[in-house]
């Protein structure tokens, strides 16, 4: 089983969205707050349809509560290499040297997702480059008008744009600073799931 983890995410339908891709693959989804919503939002439930009740999901209060209720992923962030059989923790990135092809998928490894506007958080980045992996994506400098939940996310968390698949876009480079939190998940959970023998894959 794959194990999902979503740090802070701010989007209540991407998290629907990753929990429905997770019901349909065995995954587990690790929530790691603050989350930018609640479980309750109408959004994750119309995101999730019915298949929200049949999430394997675990909620954390921090990062560092995440890994001290699992110990295998905090393993991962131990000095030294972690065991060839232990699962593994891959930190998806845009600061990634790594293409997340070029990773090696094992049964429960650890697939970490930042929150949608700014990622991980840059010192974890730093101080495990090794675990750090990118979905290359080419540049894209279409904007669209903000929707109302843009402009209060804006108005609290800075003024990142997004483009017309949810993407956040930084204005000045013109730029998609990040895949929509939901197809990145996507994305990286079908590799592994091909690298492991999933059924049909």
């Amino acid at each position: 089983m794959l194990n999902v983890v979503l740090v802070e995410p701010e989007i209540p339908a991407n998290t629907g969205n990753i929990g429905r891709t997770c019901v349909l693959t065995g995954a587990r989804l690790h929530l790691v707050g603050p989350l930018g919503f609640s479980l309750d939002d109408q959004a994750v439930r119309r995101a999730g349809l019915a298949y929200w009740q049949s999430l394997d999901l675990r909620e954390y209060a921090s990062w560092q509560d995440f890994l001290a209720q699992n110990p295998h992923a905090m393993q991962a962030f131990a000095a030294g290499e972690p065991p060839a059989d232990a699962p593994q923790v891959h930190l998806l990135t845009k600061a990634g040297e790594r293409v997340f092809t070029e990773a090696t998928y094992h049964d429960g490894d650890y697939l970490v997702f930042g929150k949608e506007s700014s990622g991980l958080d840059r010192a974890l980045l730093d101080a495990h480059p090794s675990l750090c992996e990118r979905i290359p994506m080419l540049d894209d400098d279409v904007l669209v008008n903000e929707d109302s939940w843009h402009e209060q996310f804006a108005a609290k968390h800075g003024e990142l744009a997004r483009d017309i698949c949810g993407n956040f876009v930084d204005e000045r480079q013109g730029r998609v600073t990040s895949l929509n939190l939901s197809n990145a998940a996507a994305i990286v959970i079908y590799e592994a799931l091909r690298q492991l023998d999933y059924p049909g894959m």
